[in-house]
């Protein structure tokens, strides 16, 4: 565990040591060579900057054009970061731009991404099909439905006859997923504070099945905190049609099975079903003593306690939840680490790809625009 923590405040100087530069251009036909984080497709740079921003060690980002010719790299992400906070060498390369996070702008990162893109597909992720006139129809459709973050359209002119005019409506997680959630004394962990925007009035009514597993039929199964947060990943997943959480393991196993529910009797294990077009009690502002949200570290400061290392995670824009070390903790000098970390929670195409007569683009929910 110290040798855990000992990286994380490595990799968190070196980004705490930036935040006061904000670099928001690009640079043109310029490469990053090197020192790859991981690779996410995207179908713009704006959109791969945003990336590299929600990303909690990203610090700068290479991004490869559609015009770029030499193989079929198109519209890769790719997330880079060095010890220094520079990247190791710039490299003219036609077909590709890079640029620099957006971390030390101290500004919120807005899921604003009103660009359509034609010839285009946003492959995969999809939970909904239907047939729309056009593209524009099919994008309000997108807006309209919550659970929707990005879409296709294959047009009038797309060479499957029999496919045209259909509007294919995809979901990417809107919300913060925790990669690994452990428990550890001495550690208190949260979320950020900063208000969720929500178009729901009505509160969720949230029904518990204590001591019940429902078998089977698993979705995906990711970490929460507890059974409320395992709720709220339900609901937020348009083919969950119910959960289990075991809470030994801060497991969350999303299920879908619309046709019938069979429930058993399991010590440890809570199970329920998703509320839909409602607005949850804020289980976020709760703080879990002895838990451990691992990872996804931007930095690390030093607060008096975990109620201030929650208004730090608050107050700056790219946190989305923490790890407060307490005098608990084994090793005194750790004591008053406040680690703020972050998620992905813009839109994300599994894969993007040229297809002839494709349309596609994203949800207009996070551009202000009244859609009707």
């Amino acid at each position: 565990m110290v040798t855990f923590f000992v990286v994380a405040c490595l990799l968190s100087l070196c980004s705490f040591a930036l935040t006061d530069e904000c670099r928001s251009g690009f640079l043109k036909d310029m490469d990053f060579p090197g020192t790859d984080l991981t690779f996410l497709y995207s179908p713009s740079v704006e959109h791969c900057q945003k990336l590299c921003t929600q990303h909690p060690s990203c610090l700068f980002f290479t991004f490869i054009r559609p015009d770029w010719t030499k193989d079929d790299r198109n519209f890769q992400c790719f997330l880079k970061a060095t010890p220094s906070g520079e990247p190791a060498s710039q490299t003219p390369l036609p077909g590709v731009t890079s640029g620099f996070s957006l971390k030390a702008c101290n500004q919120d990162i807005q899921s604003c991404f009103p660009e359509v893109f034609e010839n285009v597909d946003f492959f995969g992720a999809d939970y909904r099909t239907l047939f729309t006139a056009t593209s524009e129809e099919c994008q309000r459709t997108c807006t309209q439905d919550p659970a929707c973050q990005f879409f296709t359209l294959l047009n009038e002119n797309f060479a499957g006859t029999n496919v045209r005019f259909k509007c294919h409506l995809k979901f990417s997680w809107n919300i913060p997923t925790i990669p690994v959630i452990e428990r550890n004394t001495g550690l208190v962990s949260g979320f950020s504070q900063k208000r969720q925007v929500t178009q729901f009035d009505a509160a969720c009514q949230s029904k518990f099945l204590l001591n019940t597993d429902i078998p089977g039929s698993d979705l995906l199964s990711l970490k929460a905190v507890s059974a409320q947060h395992c709720q709220v990943l339900c609901s937020a997943h348009p083919q969950c049609t119910y959960f289990s959480f075991v809470s030994d393991d801060f497991k969350c196993f999303l299920k879908n099975n619309p046709n019938e529910m069979v429930t058993e009797a399991k010590d440890g294990i809570t199970s329920g079903m998703p509320a839909r077009y409602c607005q949850f009690e804020n289980f976020e502002k709760l703080t879990y003593e002895e838990v451990d949200f691992k990872g996804s570290d931007i930095r690390f400061e030093l607060t008096d306690d975990a109620d201030a290392c929650q208004r730090k995670c608050t107050e700056t824009p790219v946190c989305q939840f923490y790890t407060y070390i307490n005098e608990n903790f084994s090793d005194q000098a750790f004591w008053r680490h406040c680690f703020l970390k972050s998620a992905i929670t813009i839109p994300v195409p599994p894969k993007v790809s040229k297809l002839d007569n494709a349309v596609s683009g994203f949800t207009l929910r996070d551009c202000g625009t009244t859609v009707s």
